[in-house]
């Protein structure tokens, strides 16, 4: 549903994407996931290795904290049961059943599988924000907001870009 208060997220996300001289389009096609048990030291790789692992928007998103156009990832529209991975790194980081439909045009969910997001406060829109990536990689993820559905209340709002799917 698009109430007056998605369509404000979604245009300040918009206006924060141009601001930055960047709006993504989702062009991420499923590669190979990352073997996650490689012996890797993921929070220190290189900017240069970076850019060799991901597209340009990968890492727009996940080494430079941007944000992708809102209703530009076909994830959005994922419905079937399985994982979604961090698409740095392919960490899992939420269950099919924890998504929902917010209508901002990025995929939401309401709880994330524990220990795997890490957090910190972010002023990047001036107002403060609760930012969430990747506990392996550091990769950029989305932000936390407080007008999620029940259980936890909580709206994890993701980059599609920033995610692979893992069908169960």
């Amino acid at each position: 549903m698009l109430n007056r208060r998605n369509f404000t997220i979604a245009g300040l996300s918009v206006l924060g994407a141009g601001v930055m001289g960047q709006t993504i389009s989702y062009a991420h096609n499923h590669k190979q996931h990352k073997d996650s048990t490689m012996n890797i030291d993921w929070k220190n790789i290189k900017k240069s290795e970076w850019k060799t692992r991901l597209d340009d928007a990968e890492f727009y998103v996940l080494r430079k904290e941007g944000t992708e156009r809102p209703f530009s990832s076909p994830l959005n529209d994922e419905k079937r049961d399985g994982t979604f991975v961090c698409a740095g790194c392919a960490l899992p980081l939420f269950e099919a059943n924890a998504k929902y439909e917010s209508g901002t045009g990025w995929p939401s969910f309401f709880k994330p599988i524990k220990d795997n997001v890490e957090t910190k406060r972010d002023f990047k829109l001036i107002v403060p924000r609760t930012e969430y990536h990747c506990a392996r990689c550091g990769g950029h993820q989305g932000h936390i907001f407080k007008d999620g559905p029940k259980p936890t209340g909580l709206r994890y709002c993701n980059n599609g870009v920033a995610l692979d799917f893992i069908p169960a």
